[in-house]
């Protein structure tokens, strides 16, 4: 699917790294490899009809499992990366999900790229971490209908996968760590196709790591090779991108989808200041190009078999907002979340506020791909956002 075009070059700018960080010679790359086991028990949050019993077995979808196999690495305490970042960890998990519900909505499995470090240090063998996860999902049941009339969740066999965990890291021997915590899980197509509920889950997790060839590094708490002094700066990113999107008119009597799919071209300009050696904010300006903004209030007949519709003007489906930006900032990658108000726009479906969460995986010090989602007004999914982005500094 469109959406997905950059996952594989995510997948091999990790997979290629240590010829491509900071110019750093492979003698001081030497790397912690790491294997993992999770284990992710969940409740589903919504209150859909498939999930409350409106399905083929006639019985309420409450809760998922999840099992996760995931290789990551850590930076050798020598580097530049492994001076600054000492705790952090980063790498590739491939898992497996059920629902309960094989027949509507399918058993998938995710490949995803992850990042973790820590968050506080409780003692010298325990600690707070945090770990993201970005990828895609496949292998979904998804709306047909008349061979899957009731998942009115999911309307692709291809859904972006976002997770956030929260645990303890116990260090249960030199080689091995126990981890528990909460997690929150996502799953979603953005607006690619329609139905775009999604599923969401808020459950807990447990898991066993091992790490091969440095018994000292998992919770250590003093590094070795002190990091660079650090200097805030400002940086300015300018990013440029694209997606798809599908959409329906969702009129109370007789909803129905509208032929096709709508381009979308955006540009943003984020100057932001660094705070610390791990988080900056800024403002952006955004300016984005939405084909499907305000189509469905231009109806020129043809009734939901045949729908027509007059092209709104340019003003309409092109807005320009200022957003605030904040930036937690890792090796490799960096989560850009942002809230906006639309300054300069005409009509309803760019009219308020909107919102934005992105990954930026860094190719080289100045050029990254950025990989982000919109919402709109706080809770309707709205767009996409595939693109590359240069930092100047």
């Amino acid at each position: 699917m469109k959406k997905l075009v950059l996952l594989p070059s995510l997948i091999a700018l990790v997979l290629s790294l240590p010829q491509q960080v900071c110019g750093e010679a492979m003698d001081t790359l030497k790397l912690t490899h790491r294997v993992g086991l999770d284990f992710r028990p969940a409740y589903l949050v919504q209150d859909e009809p498939l999930f409350k019993g409106e399905n083929e077995a006639g019985k309420p979808m409450r809760y998922g499992l999840s099992a996760h196999l995931k290789y990551s690495f850590q930076f050798n305490e020598q580097s530049r990366f492994g001076r600054l970042y000492p705790h952090a960890y980063q790498g590739i998990g491939f898992s497996y999900n059920s629902f309960g519900n094989q027949q509507e909505l399918g058993s998938p499995v995710a490949l995803y790229l992850f990042q973790g470090s820590r968050i506080a240090s409780l003692s010298s063998t325990l600690s707070l971490d945090y770990e993201w996860n970005f990828g895609a999902s496949f292998g979904w049941k998804r709306y047909d209908r008349e061979q899957n009339p009731h998942n009115g969740v999911v309307g692709s066999k291809i859904n972006a996968f976002l997770g956030l965990g929260f645990l303890l890291n116990w260090q249960l021997a030199p080689q091995w760590r126990l981890t528990a915590g909460v997690d929150l899980s996502h799953f979603s197509n953005g607006n690619t196709r329609y139905p775009n509920q999604g599923v969401d889950l808020i459950g807990g997790r447990v898991g066993l790591v091992h790490i091969f060839g440095a018994g000292s590094r998992g919770n250590r708490t003093t590094t070795f090779f002190p990091a660079e002094p650090f200097q805030s700066t400002f940086s300015y990113d300018l990013i440029l991108y694209g997606a798809t999107r599908k959409r329906a008119v969702l009129n109370v009597t007789d909803p129905y989808m509208i032929p096709g799919s709508f381009g979308i071209a955006g540009m943003n300009f984020t100057p932001m200041y660094s705070f610390s050696r791990y988080f900056r904010a800024g403002l952006s300006l955004d300016a984005q190009y939405d084909e499907s903004a305000n189509v469905v209030y231009h109806y020129a007949g043809g009734g939901p078999e045949n729908p027509k519709f007059y092209r709104p003007s340019f003003r309409e489906q092109f807005a320009v907002g200022l957003s605030a930006r904040a930036e937690w900032v890792m090796p490799i990658f960096a989560v850009n979340v942002g809230i906006g108000y639309n300054v300069l726009q005409k009509g309803e479906d760019t009219k308020g506020w909107y919102q934005v969460v992105a990954l930026k995986s860094f190719v080289t010090h100045h050029l990254f791909l950025h990989v982000g989602y919109q919402l709109s007004k706080f809770k309707d999914p709205n767009n996409l956002m595939l693109g590359l982005g240069w930092r100047f500094q």
